[in-house]
């Protein structure tokens, strides 16, 4: 699978690349991702029941999937999900446990803004679980601006925006 440098003056061993949202790498990461989600969430979490973004909406020239790297090995992800307007959405951030605490979701959250930003998108959004209280942080710390719900997620507790 070919991964493309999104960020080329990562640190060493580290770096975050864009790729398909299909490709191995991706489904596994999403699938840990999943796998937290049913963990931590009260009632569980079924990705049929869920919002999920087709993957078509993932992919240039409407949004992307980012990976942060060690070598071939996928530490983390996001997603952002566009339709080619001025808006977009954060999905799917994810970070493997053992690299929790390495500042990993705040590159690729701040990689996610900047290819949004080469997408011609102005604002972002993104919804979140109550049980995430490490994202909502997160989301608060990076500038993001809690707001009405947007959309009908029914695991969504917590909607937020970013002006770009």
């Amino acid at each position: 699978m070919a991964k493309h440098p999104l960020t080329p003056t990562d640190p060493p061993g580290i770096r975050i690349a864009e790729i398909d949202p299909e490709a191995a790498d991706a489904r596994y990461c999403l699938g840990e991702y999943y796998a937290t989600l049913a963990r931590r969430f009260e009632t569980g979490f079924e990705v049929t029941k869920s919002l999920d973004p087709d993957a078509g909406a993932l992919r240039p020239p409407f949004g992307a999937f980012l990976l942060a790297l060690s070598g071939d090995a996928p530490l983390g992800c996001v997603a952002l999900k566009g339709s080619g307007g001025e808006v977009g959405e954060i999905k799917r951030l994810w970070i493997a446990p053992a690299a929790r605490g390495m500042g990993l979701a705040t590159r690729l959250m701040e990689a996610a803004e900047t290819r949004a930003r080469t997408l011609g998108m102005t604002t972002l959004r993104l919804d979140t679980n109550r049980a995430l209280t490490e994202a909502i942080a997160l989301y608060r710390r990076l500038g993001w601006i809690e707001i009405p719900a947007f959309n009908a997620e029914p695991y969504a507790h917590h909607w937020f925006e970013k002006r770009l």
